[in-house]
């Protein structure tokens, strides 16, 4: 189990990595390199929406990698997503700007930006399922969250490098070639992580499946046909949990260097800080949700998120880095006392026949609901505003109550606790891995 939760929050680290360093580029440097002709405000939304496109193309990774998951293995996913969020990410480093190539540079951000949603929409499903169907029943929770510990560690990545990169060279040679630097890096982390996957193991439950014949000819099919909703409620209620992490980590970058005129190396720092805090506290919460349940740290970490969106944006406000940390810290809690248990959550939501597509869909498409739209709904709230940015936290919150809502209409699956959905058929037990 140790080297195979090892493998998976290497490779999600990996792909994480390379998703985040281009969010970390369109707050900071892609909007007057790509979008010189439009307004500064314009030109950060139309980043940020090329950024929306990596959301938008993840759903679809996921229904075409969970079918593959699901029909022919989970192992074979871990290695041709890898492959194809590294090959879009290094491509990224090597795009022409737009006074180089004129539209066509855009253009081709757009497209390779799609690629890297496609690639990572069937990362997580294979990776998590790889490593929830080898886990121990009662310690299911623990073992997941190990992957959900590789998101926390690409952002360090992607964010520790722009940081050194911005305080080691000048503003003018970091727009001119400094930003490309962690996309070409991109392809030595992506050719490790293929090193130290080869040697995985399948899972025992899909090679049993396989033996007796059980798999799934169509899991898409099935998993709209049979678990819709099931679906869109894991996808509303990880809602919170993208929205709130991409405020912090993305809108907040731009909306500090830009608005509040703190350096960004500072606004990196706070960010990280908070990042690195959520991510060691990762594997001891998620023993929580072995000991009290996975609905119950869901429905927690809502409502923590709810009370906590206002705090956080009057703590931004100050412009004062103690002050930000603190409120960026508290986000993150509540962020990770959701997403630490979702890995083992959403997989016994599942049957085994049609589990790699239906979390990894579920878990995606809530990366277009919460994600997606994040920054670009917080840029157009708060750009221009004099004043404490509190249209932001009055989206956030409502998106966490909706979140809120959701979970509860879903059912606990902690083994020897399991409970019904509230006003809802509950779904099968899924069979112990």
């Amino acid at each position: 189990m140790g080297r195979l939760a090892a493998a998976s929050l290497v490779g999600t680290a990996i792909e994480f990595f390379d998703f985040y360093v281009y969010g970390t580029a369109a707050a900071l440097v892609l909007g007057p390199l790509f979008f010189p002709t439009f307004s500064p405000v314009a030109g950060t939304l139309a980043a940020f929406g090329t950024f929306a496109v990596g959301f938008l193309s993840r759903p679809i990774g996921s229904a075409v990698f969970g079918h593959v998951g699901d029909r022919y293995g989970r192992r074979p996913v871990l290695f041709v997503s890898l492959l194809l969020t590294g090959f879009a990410t290094v491509a990224v480093g090597f795009v022409p700007t737009y006074d180089s190539i004129g539209i066509a540079a855009p253009l081709l951000l757009l497209v390779l930006r799609f690629l890297q949603g496609l690639g990572l929409g069937g990362e997580w499903g294979g990776a998590v399922l790889l490593t929830a169907e080898h886990a121990p029943e009662r310690r299911r929770a623990l073992w997941s969250s190990f992957p959900q510990m590789g998101p926390s560690i690409g952002f360090l990545l992607a964010n520790g490098v722009v940081l050194a990169l911005t305080a080691g060279l000048s503003d003018a040679e970091f727009r001119s070639w400094g930003w490309r630097v962690p996309f070409w890096a991109a392809g030595l982390l992506a050719a490790a992580g293929l090193a130290l996957r080869s040697s995985l193991a399948e899972s025992p439950q899909f090679e049993a499946m396989t033996a007796a014949g059980k798999t799934a000819n169509a899991p898409v099919r099935e998993v709209f046909r049979d678990h819709w909703r099931t679906v869109l409620l894991t996808a509303g209620g990880l809602s919170v949990g993208y929205a709130v992490f991409y405020a912090v980590s993305t809108w907040s970058l731009s909306y500090g260097t830009k608005q509040l005129g703190v350096p960004s190396a500072v606004m990196l720092t706070c960010v990280m800080g908070a990042v690195a805090v959520k991510g060691v506290l990762t594997p001891f919460v998620a023993m929580l949700g072995d000991r009290f349940g996975r609905r119950t740290m869901c429905l927690t970490g809502c409502t923590a998120s709810a009370l906590w969106m206002f705090p956080m944006v009057a703590l931004l406000s100050t412009a004062r880095p103690w002050l930000m940390f603190l409120g960026f810290l508290g986000s993150s809690l509540a962020f990770i006392t959701v997403f630490s248990v979702v890995a083992a959550y959403l997989p016994e939501l599942y049957e085994p026949r049609v589990r790699c597509t239906g979390a990894a869909v579920g878990y995606n498409l809530a990366g277009v609901l919460g994600g997606a739209l994040t920054p670009i709904v917080a840029t157009a709230v708060s750009e221009g505003r004099s004043g404490p940015p509190w249209g932001v936290a009055a989206y956030l919150t409502v998106v966490a109550l909706v979140s809120l809502g959701c979970f509860a209409l879903l059912p606990e699956t902690l083994p020897g606790r399991a409970v019904a959905a509230v006003g809802a058929k509950p779904e099968p037990e899924p069979e112990p891995a």
